[in-house]
């Protein structure tokens, strides 16, 4: 399959941006639209072409039950997946550097300078990547441990295509610009999207082994259950779930100290967080209701309290319930990596009262989860400790977006 490009999603966002009143934020955007995307999307659009060419393992190579993870932002997905990615026999997930390079030909080349780099250059490349990579990401690394050679979620292998939902930490044109609704979008579109991130899998499975299981975390994808399960049949969920109080805010909190570096006013910032606030109400919903209507897809429902009070146990009833086997040396490191987790803690701190959200409000639109989950016994949310999370930066930027 070529490279997906959204070229209505371009005309749209090029629009959006000649039309932007903030001289900083239109002129960024411009930037970004006419000099970049064209520069960078081409280049990815060759190199999957040449993939083809060089690549025939790759019309063989098939997905088979991959696991997709979603749930709400903050709910756990971040401290999930690393810990499930950490059974690398087992699964594959796209590292940064491999999301933002998505042909295989990219990423093969990579790995062959990085290895080049150690044996003959003694890792002076390396350590100059390693500087980059504290310069870009260290300042943000109390709310997430970001860097290239991390597990990151699939969500951005579509950044240059102009279908990720990371363009919206850039131009947040909320109710304009739509990458969650899928399951409201034309069978075609659907499709067109499903195929061509199914085709950046296989190079993925390709790279790491076609053996392996493919470990996709992406809140975004909570809105896209339904059509994961129409793309991807023998598909399995892990759906990570956490007190609507604490996860809301604190997305708001980190999306909004986005929004402030683009100079938009606060009555502007205001309207575009009430869209995010109220599309939080189907993230927590879709994908608990299509599972429920759908008993003979094989699912984990992951409780935030126990990931964070029990790593190790609540990862090996994830295995129990998608039917996967435990290694021992992987029940060792889990129990290690367990450890580690409990202690983490960070600075970002968050209220519902910092954007005039009122808990009756979510109570009221999620009053079903609260009993499902018990989450009214849990007393006051929390105010200093908050899940590690990457969704909400894109490549590249400043501060707001990684």
């Amino acid at each position: 399959m070529f490279f997906l490009f959204d070229f209505a999603n371009y005309l749209k966002m090029l629009r959006l941006a000649w039309n932007e009143k903030v001289p900083k934020a239109r002129y960024y955007y411009l930037a970004v639209l006419l000099v970049a995307v064209p520069i960078v999307s081409t280049f990815h659009a060759i190199c999957f072409l040449l993939d083809w060419l060089l690549f025939p393992e790759l019309r063989r190579a098939e997905v088979r039950e991959p696991i997709f993870m979603v749930g709400h932002a903050r709910s756990g997905t971040t401290l999930t997946h690393r810990l499930l990615s950490g059974d690398t026999g087992r699964f594959s997930s796209f590292m940064l550097y491999e999301l933002y390079f998505p042909s295989l030909l990219q990423k093969k080349v990579i790995r062959a300078i990085a290895k080049w780099d150690r044996e003959k250059l003694r890792g002076l490349l390396e350590g100059q990547v390693k500087a980059w990579e504290e310069w870009r990401y260290g300042p943000l690394r109390h709310m997430h441990d970001m860097g290239l050679t991390q597990y990151e979620e699939d969500d951005i292998v579509l950044y240059w295509s102009l279908a990720a939902g990371f363009w919206i930490t850039k131009m947040p044109y909320m109710g304009d610009l739509d990458f969650y609704w899928m399951n409201h979008w034309s069978p075609r579109k659907r499709k067109r999207y499903n195929d061509f991130y199914r085709d950046c899998v296989k190079r993925q499975l390709v790279l790491n082994g076609t053996d392996k299981i493919h470990l996709s975390k992406n809140p975004m994808y909570s809105g896209r259950v339904a059509s994961l399960l129409e793309a991807f049949p023998d598909a399995r969920f892990i759906v990570n779930v956490r007190n609507p109080e604490e996860t809301i805010p604190s997305l708001l909190k980190i999306v909004r100290a986005g929004w402030k570096q683009l100079g938009w006013d606060p009555e502007r910032q205001k309207k575009c967080l009430k869209i995010l606030a109220d599309q939080s109400w189907d993230t927590y919903k879709h994908p608990l209701e299509v599972l429920d209507a759908h008993p003979e897809v094989k699912a984990s429902i992951v409780d935030y309290r126990d990931l964070t009070s029990d790593p190790a146990a609540a990862i090996e009833r994830i295995y129990r319930d998608l039917d996967l086997p435990m290694t021992d040396a992987y029940r060792e490191l889990l129990a290690g990596e367990g450890k580690r987790q409990r202690e983490h803690k960070t600075r970002h701190t968050y209220s519902l009262e910092e954007f005039g959200l009122e808990a009756d409000a979510i109570h009221t639109e999620l009053a079903e989860l609260f009993e499902r989950f018990g989450w009214d016994d849990d007393g006051a949310p929390a105010a200093a400790e908050a899940e590690p999370r990457s969704d909400i930066f894109g490549p590249p930027g400043g501060p707001a977006h990684g």
